[in-house]
Order: structure tokens, then sequence, then C-alpha cells
């Protein structure tokens, strides 16, 4: 894998040399063939996230500015409805761009690839860039219970403890789809629930892959192994939806 991955690796850099940017698109596609397949590791890939970024942010400034000028219950529906639909689709794109990034607890980078990151900051720095105004430094900083609290009340928290993986998995896909932060007794994550019923467990593991993964449900050693889960909602939660659509400066609970 590792050989793969450094030949790979090599037929990319010999194309930018060589090629200039020209077969950039091919050589960048031939790379995600084989790491999709399964052939190669994932490597970071901040030039997307600018990318993802960017377009996320033009994205809200048009809902907030529909958001604002809509007049009747069926015109903020519609606005809403449109921006769960864009986040959803958004957030577990600019995780994915992180994959491979190292992780240390002390971690704070600000880009995938640079340097490391620590789960907290992978969180904090994901919802920062997704267009959420938050303290990146000191949410990253908070358990996890409190970084959740900061996004959704209470009262849209599901904190289960003692429960076996089996049960929990259950519960959890009862709740229904959405992007969901996950803490867990002494991590946090994200958990993304798709409409098919498929689960993704996307964190910067301090495990054996030490880096930033996207695990399906059968390999999500950490979320199995934790007594103590807590999640929230991000996407489905009309709060958040208000928050990210008015540019709101979010506290963080402490």
């Amino acid at each position: 894998m590792r050989e793969m991955k450094r030949f790979l690796f090599f037929l990319i850099a010999a194309g930018f040399a060589y090629g200039g940017w020209k077969y950039r698109d091919q050589l960048i596609a031939t790379y995600r063939e084989a790491r999709d397949s399964g052939k190669v590791e994932p490597i970071p890939d901040p030039a997307q996230y600018a990318i993802l970024k960017e377009e996320l942010e033009r994205k809200r400034i048009d809902l907030a500015r529909r958001y604002a000028s809509a007049r009747t219950a069926g015109e903020i529906l519609e606005v809403h409805t449109e921006a769960k639909r864009t986040l959803e689709n958004a957030l577990p794109a600019l995780m994915r761009c992180w994959l491979g990034t190292p992780y240390d607890f002390n971690g704070t980078a600000q880009m995938p690839g640079d340097e490391t990151i620590a789960c907290g900051y992978f969180v904090s720095t994901v919802m920062r860039d997704a267009g959420f105004r938050i303290e990146r430094i000191r949410l990253a900083q908070q358990p996890s219970q409190n970084i959740i609290r900061t996004f959704v009340p209470r009262s849209q928290m599901h904190i289960e403890a003692g429960l076996s993986y089996e049960r929990f998995l259950e519960k959890f896909k009862a709740h229904g789809p959405g992007i969901h932060i996950v803490g867990l007794d002494r991590h946090v994550a994200f958990l993304v629930a798709q409409e098919d019923g498929e689960i993704r467990f996307i964190h910067s593991s301090g495990g054996p892959a030490k880096s930033v993964v996207d695990q399906d449900e059968r390999n999500a050693h950490t979320l199995r192994r934790s007594k103590y889960r807590v999640t929230g909602n991000v996407t489905r939660s009309d709060d958040v939806i208000h928050q990210w659509l008015t540019n709101e400066k979010l506290k963080t609970v402490q």
C-alpha cells in the first residue's frame, strides 16, 4: 500500500514537473481511483478544500439573502430545507479533504495536510470553514458535550451510557439522517448518517491510523469501545440552520 502511494506521489510530481498543470485533473483522478479502490492510503487535499470552502460560502450568502427576504412560512421552510441539504452535501466533502492528515493530541492545523490535528480541532476547524462563526481554538479545547452544546440545545442532544454498540447504533439510526457531532469517553468526532441508513465515522484518530480517517460502522473501533456517547444532529436543527444563515456568532459553552 505504501509503495503504491509513493509511486503515485512520484507520478503526480513528475506530471507537474514535465507537463505543468496540463494533466493535473487526470493525474489526481488516477490517484483517487486507486485510493478509493483501497490500493493506496488517502492523502490530504488542501486545494479541493479551498474550492469547497469558497463554493459553500457563496451558497450560504445566497441563501442568507433569500432567508432575509422570506415573508411567508413556506418561503422560510424552503430556504431552511435547501440550507440543510447544502450542508449535508458539503460537510462530508470538507471532512474527506482532511483524510490522511496526521493526528497529534496537540495538533492545531488550519488546513488539510498542514502539520497535525487533534480531534477537537478537526471538528472545530471543519465547522468554522463550513461557515459557522465560532471560536475555533476555545471550542476545540472543550469537553465533547460542550462542543455539541455550542451548536444545539440540550433538548436536542442524546446521551447514552453503558449501551452495547449494537443497541447504540439502533437508537442512533432512529434519529434519522444528518450530520452529527459525537462525543465519546475521551474523543469527539463526526457521525454522518446517510439517507440509506449507512453510518460514516469521520474523525482525527489517535488509534493505529494516527490520522484523519473515514470509517464505516463495522470499523469504527473507537466508537464501538466507548462506554459514553453523546450526539447532536447539527444539520437537522432549525436553531443551527438559523445561526448559519444569519452568520450569528456562537458563544462557546464552557
